[in-house]
């Protein structure tokens, strides 16, 4: 049994199916004027759409050198099958930012199937109080600035992580501590959740009201090393005051 030939999509591929939509809808459809991939016109109606195989910064370039044009312009890729959902969703809120709409080709069955995902229509931009009040927090809680812009792949020192650690050195220093005596030594509120929760799985409750740190809190401890030996001076500084 011979194996079919896997076809390899084009960007001509695309065509036919849109000019297919838009002839549908009654406008006039050309392709390659002037530079745009395909054109439509009803009446006073101008559409411009820009085909491409996938979403890339060359193709916003040329949407919107063609909002020169007209304000009805669209990009048009196929419809993604194995792109991650949440990255998809990023990429229709880049456009719809930039007031191109969006037309997606499915390739899943012998007629490919076109969608209009949006329309290119006038950005609201709304903040997100929520979004916004949770960034200003998070930097707050961080005592310094303890990574590096762009890392990737790293584990990076958050706030919740940084009281983590601070409560890590004061049982690896103090012992077994109450949530009550860690506060004392600068823990924050939040100290009673963090054992609680366990998110790293350093702390172990070992009595009522009675935690102390797991050989994985150790070691984390090594990880962060610059950080712990900060806490530390901290802590001893703390009790030259006192």
């Amino acid at each position: 049994m011979v194996a079919k030939k896997k076809t390899t999509l084009r960007e001509t591929d695309l065509y036919a199916p849109i000019r297919d939509f838009l002839t549908a809808q009654g406008y006039l459809v050309r392709s390659e004027v002037r530079g745009c991939d395909v054109t439509a016109t009803k009446d006073d109606d101008l559409i411009v759409v820009e085909l491409k195989l996938r979403p890339s910064i060359e193709l916003l370039i040329q949407a919107a050198q063609r909002q020169k044009i007209t304000d009805s312009v669209y990009v048009a890729v196929p419809r993604p099958d194995k792109m991650p959902w949440k990255r998809w969703r990023s990429i229709q809120h880049l456009l719809r930012r930039l007031e191109l709409g969006l037309i997606t080709v499915a390739f899943t069955s012998p007629t490919p199937y076109v969608e209009i995902a949006f329309h290119p229509v006038p950005f609201q931009r709304q903040k997100r109080k929520a979004a916004r009040r949770a960034l200003i927090q998070e930097i707050d809680g961080r005592s310094a600035d303890f990574n590096e812009g762009g890392s990737r792949r790293r584990k990076l020192v958050t706030a919740y992580r940084e009281s983590a650690l601070r409560i890590a050195v004061l049982l690896d220093k103090l012992g077994a501590q109450s949530p009550k005596a860690l506060r004392v030594h600068g823990t924050g509120p939040k100290t009673t959740t963090i054992l609680y929760s366990n998110v790293y799985g350093w702390f172990q409750h070992i009595d009522r009201a009675l935690y102390d740190i797991t050989p994985e809190g150790r070691a984390a401890l090594k990880t962060y090393a610059g950080l712990a030996k900060r806490f530390r001076k901290e802590l001893a500084s703390r009790g030259k005051e006192g």
